[in-house]
Parts: structure tokens; C-alpha cells; sequence
């Protein structure tokens, strides 16, 4: 796999902790960044793919009045609560 090389300036508490990690974990420090870099990736991706699934929602109607969100999490605290709205 072919491989590109990417600078960064990090501040120094967070490169010690990078440090720490790779020594306690026997791994490079090229490894650590690696793994942490492909995790946020993996998560913005999936934020964004649950961002366009929920405008989508929204677009086609599915959606909760918030008047009767409310009013749910307003019964929560009384010995009566209401179902959740659908």
C-alpha cells in the first residue's frame, strides 16, 4: 500500500500522551496516530451518514411534534408518564 506522509503540530502534552501510549502498548508512534486517525474517520463518517438518513426522515415527514417531546419529558417526573411519542 503506498503511503503519504502528513505533518501535523500537536501540542506537547497530547504528543507525550502519543509517546506513553506507543511505549505502553509496544507500538510506534506512527501506529498510534494511524489507529486514532482511521477511528475518527470511521466516526465523522458515520456522523455524517446518520445526518443524511435524518434530513431525509424529515424530508419525507418522519418526524415527532416537538410540543409532544415535550410533553413526554415533562411526564417522566410524575407518577403518570406518558408513552413515548411515535
Amino acid at each position: 500500500m503506498k503511503t503519504k506522509v502528513l505533518t501535523a503540530h500537536v501540542p506537547l502534552p497530547l504528543a507525550e500522551k502519543v509517546d506513553e501510549m506507543a511505549t505502553r502498548l509496544e507500538r510506534s508512534r506512527g501506529w498510534i496516530v494511524k489507529q486514532a486517525l482511521s477511528a475518527w474517520i470511521a466516526r465523522e463518517e458515520e456522523r455524517r451518514q446518520l445526518t443524511l438518513e435524518a434530513l431525509a426522515d424529515v424530508d419525507a415527514g418522519r418526524v415527532i411534534d416537538h410540543q409532544a417531546v415535550q410533553a413526554w419529558a415533562d411526564s417522566l417526573d410524575s407518577d403518570n408518564p406518558l408513552p413515548p411519542p411515535r
